[in-house]
């Protein structure tokens, strides 16, 4: 196995290679010169040249020692997490331009660093919001579950714990799936698939699964859209996206209310108005309902798990649209989703 140079090893090849040319060139010059007074300006001039290589390999020796222990500083503070990190830019060196990569370097570790914090954050916030919305279900699972091992129970009874029972696992069930479905979003593993179709189908599709519940619920459906109206979008998912805000409007809207659904084209975007007469939404919680998990404390009474409009938000920006919301505490909500117009690339 080779063994590296240092520079001790180099600098010490280096003078006696000098000496011995020097040397051999002078004795050659002695034996072939009778002129002394040359043969004493050769080794005058060898000397000379012997003493400024030494002071130049000292410079460089020099130069090097601060060049490596400017970079060692540079990379231990890197190492310790040190945010106000001295690099050198002032003169065009090799080190001004090594610390200046050192620096684009740092950076980016930094930003990566700042990133998986972030994550980790946003995961642990997941597990605990999951937690939370897990364990009251469980809770009156096992409940139902050992009254019913435990206690012989009229039959009706426990037709009634059944049921309880099957709208737990139910919300379970509805739970997972949107996570499911808002995880692979983030993650980039389902692709949504954009291209022009007419949005009245879409609405339908969307309209097509709160039907029944606005029926039991005796509240007024209309919708106003123009069949012929094409707007770039994926049709699955955009339709889980309305879906998401029109049962909300079922949930929150008492019997006998109205829902209104309107479509129409600006400029830019196409712009699909959904409306309710239902409890409303107070100003200052606007940005809190597009939260995974967020739900008024005055709702906990009415199922759900605060994810649909997270999800609803998360497939509209990604399409490239946005959304607006309206409301009035106890005179209802209305809110407002854009496509663009355009394809976005």
């Amino acid at each position: 196995m080779k063994k590296s140079l240092s520079l001790r090893t180099i600098y010490v090849g280096v003078g006696a290679s000098y000496l011995v040319l020097t040397g051999c060139f002078l004795a050659l010059l002695f034996v072939r010169s009778k002129d002394n007074i040359i043969t004493g300006m050769a080794v005058f001039f060898a000397i000379l040249t012997f003493m400024l290589g030494l002071l130049f390999l000292s410079l460089i020796r020099k130069r090097l020692v601060t060049f490596v222990e400017t970079l060692g500083g540079c990379i231990d503070d890197m190492v310790n997490g040190k945010k106000d990190v001295a690099f050198d830019f002032e003169s065009e060196t090799l080190t001004s331009k090594l610390n200046y990569k050192l620096k684009r370097l740092y950076e980016i570790m930094c930003r990566n660093n700042d990133r998986i914090w972030t994550e980790k954050q946003t995961i642990q916030e997941m597990i605990s919001d999951i937690s939370h919305q897990v364990k009251t279900p469980i809770a009156n699972l096992k409940m139902y579950n050992s009254t019913l091992l435990e206690r012989r129970l009229p039959q009706e009874k426990e037709r009634e714990f059944l049921s309880l029972m099957e709208t737990q696992i139910n919300k379970l069930d509805f739970l997972m799936q949107s996570m499911i479905k808002a995880s692979r979003l983030e993650a980039g593993v389902i692709a949504l698939k954009v291209e022009p179709a007419p949005i009245y189908d879409t609405i339908a599709l969307a309209l097509g699964s709160i039907v029944l519940p606005a029926e039991k619920k005796n509240i007024e459906v209309s919708v106003s859209c123009d069949p012929a109206l094409i707007v770039p979008h994926d049709r699955k998912w955009t339709a889980e996206a309305l879906f998401n805000i029109l049962d909300n409007a079922v949930k929150y809207t008492d019997s006998e209310g109205k829902i209104t659904v309107k479509a129409q084209r600006w400029e830019m975007y196409t712009e699909i108005e959904i409306s309710d007469t239902g409890k409303g939404i107070s100003e200052e919680h606007y940005a809190q309902i597009f939260k995974r998990f967020y739900r008024e404390e005055d709702v906990h009474e009415i199922s759900g798990v605060g994810i649909g409009l997270y999800l609803c938000r998360e497939i509209i920006q990604r399409q490239g649209g946005y959304i607006q919301v309206k409301s009035r505490v106890k005179q209802g909500s209305t809110f407002f989703v854009f496509l663009p117009n355009e394809r976005q690339l």
